[in-house]
């Protein structure tokens, strides 16, 4: 039957010390003893060694020692990558001492860390310039708008009101339009400056009213294109012309006419996932594809149709579409705005919103109804900036006058006299929209 024994202070079982140099300010290694036994720390001065030493109490030659010796570059690789643990004495440091047969003993103190906390920045609308604002309203006679900024920095939407086309005063044209930018403001910037005047320009030289309209999209685009600025724009526009109504759009902003109470969308969004614009721009040798439930052009805008995009320009064309429409009794108002409103409101809804407070009005409150569908669509989670322009009053009277006018002429050829007093009111009024 075989048995072990255990002896006291043997080499086996009696535990190693192990040794640390430290560098001094004399450049003379000091050596950290860890003694096992005592749970104590001593130094020791050396000036022999130039690695850590490994020993036993009892035996400087054990087998235990021979053992450990072999692999001291590993155990001191093991200490070097906890350096935040390691002591780096200083002979004049200070620390609590006292005279042993190894050295001094000395505490151990634990290294003071230092966690750096950052600073997250936020967000608010008091870091953003008092430039730029928030949001925006104008009522004017005939139109209101507001706009509101969604989650970025600066808002990209921007919007054209002109009365006075021909700026002679006796204007008988009217222009509107609402631009949602997108890569920055610049292309918005632009067409909200420069495609009425380009119009006007085809109109001056006696150009048919749709192609008029037309050539002032491309020729827009094509200066813009010019400025080498980065970004494009959804472009919706309205323009009134003897009684008539013409809504031109290219991209994803939006015009939709209250009819008698019935929401009648005048525009088509521009967006990939039409099938036309899929099979337009696949023809060309783009591609069209839904990433997180979007149709993206070339895998990055979400819409086919606009100003600028010059990186894109081969299938972003900015060709409108237009479609004209007689302006009667039955229109009530209409509704220029960008997809902020139309990603998160429906037509019918924004009609059954905006006309209480529109028609049937002493004192119609147009601007209440804007900033009402605004709201809407951002209670509803819209995060984009949000733009909405009515022009309820500027259908009003129309129908009247352009009756009045037809009544005055058939007097004038029969001779008959036609009470028209009642259209007296509205000159003014037709001399703007005709």
């Amino acid at each position: 039957m075989s048995c072990a024994v255990a002896i006291a202070n043997s080499p086996v079982f009696s535990p190693s010390r192990v040794s640390l140099f430290c560098k001094t300010n004399n450049n003379s290694p000091e050596t950290l003893n860890f003694n096992h036994n005592h749970g104590s720390t001593t130094t020791s001065s050396s000036s022999s060694c130039c690695s850590p030493s490994f020993s036993s109490s009892s035996s400087p030659s054990s087998p235990f020692r021979l053992r450990i010796q072999k692999s001291p570059i590993g155990l001191r690789s093991s200490y070097n990558k906890k350096e935040a643990n390691v002591v780096v004495v200083n002979s004049n440091s200070g620390l609590n001492s006292s005279d042993s047969s190894n050295g001094s003993i000395l505490k151990r103190k634990r290294p003071i860390m230092k966690i750096d906390i950052p600073v997250v920045a936020s967000l608010s609308f008091s870091d953003i310039p008092v430039s730029e604002q928030s949001e925006l309203e104008v009522e004017r006679e005939g139109y209101s708008v507001y706009c509101k900024r969604g989650r970025r920095a600066a808002m990209e939407d921007r919007f054209s009101a002109v009365d006075n086309l021909h700026g002679d005063g006796e204007s008988k044209q009217a222009f509107f339009g609402v631009f949602d930018g997108h890569g920055g403001a610049k292309a918005a910037e632009f067409a909200a400056e420069h495609l009425h005047k380009n119009i006007m320009k085809d109109f001056a030289r006696r150009v048919e009213t749709v192609e008029a309209i037309k050539q002032g999209y491309l020729t827009t685009d094509s200066d813009f294109l010019k400025e080498d600025v980065r970004g494009g724009a959804c472009c919706v526009t309205a323009l009134i012309s003897q009684g008539d109504l013409l809504v031109s759009n290219a991209g994803d902003c939006r015009a939709v006419l209250c009819r008698g109470g019935v929401a009648e969308a005048l525009t088509s969004d521009h967006r990939p996932s039409r099938e036309d614009e899929r099979e337009r721009i696949e023809t060309k040798g783009g591609y069209v594809d839904c990433r997180h439930g979007v149709w993206r052009l070339q895998g990055s805008l979400a819409v086919s149709r606009g100003i600028g995009d010059q990186h894109l320009k081969q299938w972003v064309i900015a060709e409108p579409e237009t479609k004209s429409i007689r302006i009667t009794s039955d229109c009530e108002f209409l509704v220029l705005a960008s997809d902020g409103l139309w990603d998160k409101v429906t037509n019918q809804e924004a009609i059954d919103i905006a006309r209480p407070l529109c028609v049937d009005l002493d004192k119609p409150a147009v601007l209440s109804a804007c900033k009402r569908l605004a709201e809407l669509a951002v209670m509803r989670g819209s995060l984009d900036d949000i733009s909405v322009m009515n022009l309820a009053q500027k259908f009003k009277g129309i129908p009247t006058w352009i009756s009045c006018i037809a009544a005055m002429k058939f007097s004038k050829k029969t001779h008959e006299t036609k009470d028209v007093q009642a259209c007296d009111e509205e000159v003014q009024w037709y001399k703007f929209v005709q």
